[in-house]
């Protein structure tokens, strides 16, 4: 897989036209498309005060809560509480959409795509998850806190920094283990072939490249794009 690192410190920021918030955007398809033209999109938002969403049609939409208090989403008139960080929420983008901060302003990972065009998966790795990633699949990976390496290149990730990962090779199943094949505290991705086969390279496990290593927090974004 080709691996492109993009950095929080390099990364613009957008206001929100009604002054509720800031958005950075992380990655997105095609590449530099405008906010109504992409195929998918992932940025990490500024939530400050309580307001409504903007109104995307024919997009979905997931958003994870990664700092702050929490958030009360009411989509379509029903309220949902994300008062935990790092638990997914999947929502119509074209759905009306309210967000209400009892506890003060928040940070929230978002993830957009168009339907028909793509489709995503949020997780957030710790010692304790496995992740699959089909064939032809791109992945990004955003660290959330602490700090994330690749293992393949020697990257490390801090706080907010991110790495896109796109087809150049084969990828089959990224699974979260330990040292040497052991479930342990790291929290080791590591990437094996389609069928038991292993892709070649890399460290850790004979013949098992180590993708990733966190040691705090870290979103993978899952994304298939179609067509």
């Amino acid at each position: 897989m080709a691996v492109r690192v993009l950095r929080a410190a390099h990364r613009p920021s957008s206001a929100w036209l009604n002054g509720g918030g800031v958005t950075r955007e992380v990655a997105g398809a095609p590449h530099g498309a405008p906010v109504g033209g992409f195929d998918w999109r992932v940025s990490l938002a500024d939530v400050a005060r309580d307001g409504p969403f903007s109104t995307f049609p024919g997009v979905d939409r997931v958003i994870t809560l990664v700092e702050g208090a929490g958030m009360a989403l009411t989509v379509a008139g029903t309220e949902h509480v994300l008062g935990q960080p790092y638990r997914p929420f999947a929502f119509p983008g074209d759905a009306e959409t309210r967000c209400r901060l009892p506890g003060g302003p928040v940070v929230g990972l978002n993830v957009m795509t168009r339907r028909g065009r793509a489709t995503a998966e949020v997780a957030v790795v710790d010692p304790a998850h496995g992740i699959e990633v089909p064939a032809g699949a791109v992945l990004l990976v955003v660290c959330l806190t602490g700090s994330a390496t690749l293992g393949s290149t020697g990257v490390t990730l801090g706080r907010f920094d991110a790495a896109l990962l796109t087809p150049g090779g084969t990828v089959g199943t990224v699974r979260t283990v330990g040292p040497v094949g052991t479930v342990g505290p790291v929290g080791t991705v590591r990437t094996v072939g389609p069928v038991g086969t292993v892709v070649p390279g890399g460290s850790g496990t004979p013949g098992t490249p180590e993708l990733l290593r966190t040691d705090g927090a870290t979103a993978v974004v899952t994304i298939r794009p179609h067509g």
